[in-house]
């Protein structure tokens, strides 16, 4: 699938704006365990990755990665996921471990997001990047749902343990923030409601 050129928008600014709020609105979180086939073919997830790109960028300093864990891989993350769970409880049984490890092997399409957060001098602070990050994620989720995908942002503790680190030969300044998951929908499920505006936006006063 080849990537559509900086055209002009194909519809009028209203029509566009409704299609946008659909789409937004329309996504919502699937769990990995249920996330089947089909994911997205090589052409969709290129335009999945491209999505990425159009994220906020200061000084255009591209602070995140993201690494696609493919079929053949998902047994040595499995490893990870095993070993930061004994790591952490000793006494884990051997049940909890396996299903630590089948969290290697959920979704058709697996990839850990990678923010290079920086130092405290960098004129790009950590928070920004971290942003960057977030707006970079949320393009990739809203193209994958505009393609008809079910997604997933998981995280956890195995994210922060040294063996993720080594897995992913993460450098000292950079951080694994969650896993990014995409495949089809097991069953629909109702939409959540969303928080009203109330909710989260106040306005600044003009009185000192």
């Amino acid at each position: 699938m080849d990537p559509p050129g900086p055209t002009a928008l194909p519809a009028e600014p209203g029509t566009c704006a409704q299609w946008a709020w659909a789409l937004i609105d329309h996504r919502q979180t699937i769990l990995p365990r249920k996330l089947t086939e089909p994911g997205p073919d090589e052409g969709q997830l290129d335009l999945i990755l491209r999505s990425a790109a159009a994220a906020p960028d200061h000084r255009e300093i591209v602070p995140w990665r993201f690494v696609i864990i493919p079929a053949m891989a998902r047994e040595r993350l499995a490893e990870v996921f095993g070993n930061a769970l004994r790591e952490r409880d000793p006494a884990a049984t051997p049940h909890q471990v396996e299903e630590a490890r089948a969290k290697a092997f959920r979704s058709p399409v697996l990839m850990l997001a990678v923010v290079r957060t920086g130092s405290p001098d960098d004129e790009v602070p950590a928070g920004e990047r971290l942003l960057s990050a977030g707006c970079a994620i949320q393009n990739m989720l809203l193209m994958a749902t505009a393609m008809g995908f079910a997604s997933a942002l998981t995280s956890g503790k195995a994210l922060r343990s040294k063996g993720m680190r080594e897995l992913f030969s993460l450098a000292p300044d950079e951080q694994a923030v969650c896993f990014v998951s995409l495949g089809t929908a097991i069953r629909s499920k109702s939409s959540r409601q969303r928080p009203e505006p109330g909710l989260y936006v106040s306005y600044l006063s003009s009185d000192p």
